[in-house]
């Protein structure tokens, strides 16, 4: 039997630095579902064509008309029901009907009947992860703390000082490469719950025993931890901290204590229930992609730009391979339309002239040196009404000229050539209609011209009138088209 690969992908909205807490997760699933020979690959917010798509952070947003052309599976890693995370009605409706993968027993009741249908994928020993080299006794932190601050967490970890530890917070969010740094520097790593609802926060403790860091835990009468943790953390119950911090973690026996429970956590291997995973994963997608629309995809939105704000649902163009686009194009050449093309995201795709309801361009405009094939091939790729959405900066902003590939600046009357001026551009049969213009500020926000860093533009296709085409074939070098008259039969 053939596998599909298996595509991992991390929701980051646009500058949403947490959604980088995933990769520690992401890593993971690609270590285990590698072990059964199929090409695993991670991307930020980008979902593979024909592919096994294992969605992390769906809860931040995900458009549900996107399982029509993807096979995913939404791996929830929220605390659901009473005392957990404040969760969407729509992410609630996406798990509850879409295939799901879980970390804890205790969220599939809040979100399905059929909790026998939602795989239980737990987190353990990661042997890609480089350990600590640093003797525990000579690590200069005392107990890390990372993770969202609340009021109970900060009156426990008052609590912990008290009795004599130091607790070291990291500034700001810091995930990936550069907090497993300070993970190895430290003598332990400090687990606290933010919920009520105390469900153990494996996604995160499996790091740090993994990098060589014991890990302090906090344990209620809801904190089940799976079993590879049972042996592998320090417990705390609810009170015991400064008995705990006092008489166990400032002595010297913390040390000797601490690794036998760092080679506890390696000696239980979780392939057997990431391979149960992966067979219901392949089977889940091999019918899902049965029943979906099969051929290629005309896209009706175009998004022209990609990198940092790729948007699903569009199809992205770039002329860099760098911004990891749907497909590389450059609209600033002159093109023949309709197009095929072909993209490991979004599978074949049929571009087609009068088929895009809407472009997206944000600060595209002020880099391209053909200016006017570009909007030319943008006109053509709309529909009759169809919109062109732009932001570019201001002229007078200093954000005008402060990116060295800038070769343009633009202001209030750079758009009229595609509007009332359409026929110095050869145009004839359409042209563009400028329906709204913003100026904003530094933070995109509305503002006075005076304050203006960038422009908000938003032209729309509209046929060209009686009089107007009159007036091109008036103003134009030639007479805008004229027949050859070579059929003289009859």
């Amino acid at each position: 039997m053939e596998f599909r690969p298996v595509h991992i992908c991390i929701i980051q909205p646009l500058c949403y630095v947490h959604s980088l807490g995933f990769l520690d997760q992401a890593r993971y699933l690609r270590y285990q579902f590698r072990r059964f020979g199929v090409d695993v690959t991670i991307a930020k917010n980008r979902l593979k064509h024909g592919a096994v798509n294992i969605v992390l952070g769906a809860h931040l947003g995900f458009d549900p008309d996107l399982r029509k052309r993807y096979a995913c599976i939404f791996f929830n890693l929220e605390q659901m029901g009473h005392g957990g995370a404040e969760v969407t009605e729509a992410y609630r409706q996406l798990l509850a009907t879409s295939g799901v993968f879980d970390y804890d027993a205790g969220n599939p009741p809040h979100y399905t009947p059929h909790v026998e249908d939602v795989p239980l994928l737990s987190f353990g020993y990661a042997p890609y992860l480089e350990p600590s080299s640093m003797a525990l006794q000579d690590r200069p932190i005392d107990l890390l703390f990372f993770g969202s601050m609340n009021e109970r967490r900060r009156r426990l970890i008052q609590e912990i000082e008290d009795a004599g530890a130091q607790v070291t917070l990291l500034d700001g969010a810091l995930y990936g490469p550069e907090r497993d740094d300070l993970i190895r520097q430290s003598k332990a790593v400090l687990n606290c719950h933010f919920y009520e609802s105390a469900r153990f926060e494996q996604a995160r403790v499996f790091q740090c025993l993994s990098l060589g860091t014991p890990v302090i835990s906090e344990r209620l009468a809801a904190t089940l931890p799976a079993k590879q943790f049972e042996d592998a953390v320090f417990w705390v119950p609810e009170g015991g901290w400064p008995a705990f911090i006092r008489s166990e973690f400032l002595t010297n026996g913390f040390a000797a204590a601490a690794q036998q429970k760092l080679q506890a956590f390696q000696q239980h291997d979780l392939v057997e229930g990431y391979a149960d995973a992966f067979v219901f994963a392949q089977s889940f997608a091999a019918a899902h992609l049965e029943r979906i629309a099969s051929g290629p995809w005309t896209p009706d939105r175009l998004h022209i730009g990609s990198g940092k704000d790729y948007r699903n649902g569009w199809l992205n163009v770039d002329i860099l391979p760098a911004a990891l686009p749907d497909v590389i194009l450059d609209l600033g050449q002159k093109q023949s339309w309709p197009q095929r093309l072909h993209s490991d995201t979004v599978g074949e795709v049929d571009l087609l002239p009068g088929a895009v309801k809407l472009i997206y361009a944000n600060n595209v405009l002020e880099h391209v040196p053909d200016l006017p094939t570009f909007m030319g091939n943008c006109l053509t790729l709309l529909e009759e009404g169809g919109r062109m959405e732009i932001e570019v900066p201001y002229e007078h902003a200093n954000t005008a000229w402060q990116d060295p590939t800038h070769i343009r600046a633009m202001n209030e009357a750079s758009w009229v050539y595609y509007a009332d001026w359409f026929w110095y551009l050869g145009w004839f049969e359409y042209r563009f209609q400028l329906q709204e213009f913003v100026y904003l500020d530094a933070a995109l926000k509305p503002c006075g011209k005076e304050g203006a860093n960038f422009m908000r533009v938003t032209l729309v296709k509209q046929p060209t009138t009686l009089a107007e085409r009159m007036a091109a074939r008036t103003m134009q070098a030639d007479f805008g088209g004229v027949s050859d008259d070579f059929d003289f039969s009859g």
